[in-house]
């Protein structure tokens, strides 16, 4: 029997030292270590199918949280079910002693344990619902306080009527009137787009 350790964050940015420690108090050996640095919305992840392809029946896997193995309910029960019934091996929830394969192999066992990761994957997929919603409407409600979001709005230059006028009478051209702005030609070009319709405006 060999054990393993699937841990997963959702970018780069994050951290993953958190469920390394939790791994290494787990005794599993570095070298059985599998990290993606990827999101959890489905399983098509290198470092997972990597760990999956060296599976063998009665081995052991651990993970932190059953958000680890992935976000999406039916998706994580379907894994599970493959890992346990296919592949034949253990899974142990760190965070959650209740979900342990190792423990209860009659049917009861079986059943129970089933029943438990289901819940904790509706509960999981539920609350990720949840936050995107909280954080829409939060969003939504800053908008309509006047926040704006995205990136700040380039300023005009306090000559840009002047090179504007000049642009279009094509005493100068795009390259040169971008440049004298320190703008890219697109930019220039919407810019000047803006600027002409609040003429057109007054």
């Amino acid at each position: 029997m060999k054990t393993y350790g699937y841990i997963r964050v959702s970018s780069i940015d994050q951290n993953e030292d958190r469920q390394i420690i939790a791994m290494q108090n787990a005794q599993v050996p570095r070298r059985n270590l599998y990290i993606d640095k990827i999101s959890g919305k489905d399983f098509n992840r290198p470092m997972y199918l990597k760990m999956v392809k060296k599976l063998k029946p009665g081995d052991l896997v651990y993970i932190k949280s059953i958000d680890r193995l992935g976000r999406n309910y039916q998706d994580v029960v379907e894994q599970w079910q493959f890992l346990t019934r296919v592949k034949k091996v253990d899974i142990v929830v760190l965070e959650m002693p209740l979900l342990d394969t190792r423990r209860g192999k009659d049917l009861m066992g079986t059943f129970l344990s089933d029943i438990v990761l289901q819940v904790l994957s509706f509960v999981a997929e539920n609350e990720r619902s949840n936050i995107k919603r909280r954080q829409r409407e939060g969003i939504d409600a800053a908008m309509q306080k006047g926040v704006k979001f995205g990136r700040p709005a380039i300023p005009l230059p306090n000559n840009f009527s002047v090179i504007y006028e000049k642009w279009q009478k094509k005493e100068i051209p795009v390259e040169k009137a971008a440049a004298m702005c320190g703008f890219s030609r697109t930019t220039f070009y919407n810019k000047a787009n803006e600027f002409g319709q609040k003429l057109g405006q007054s």
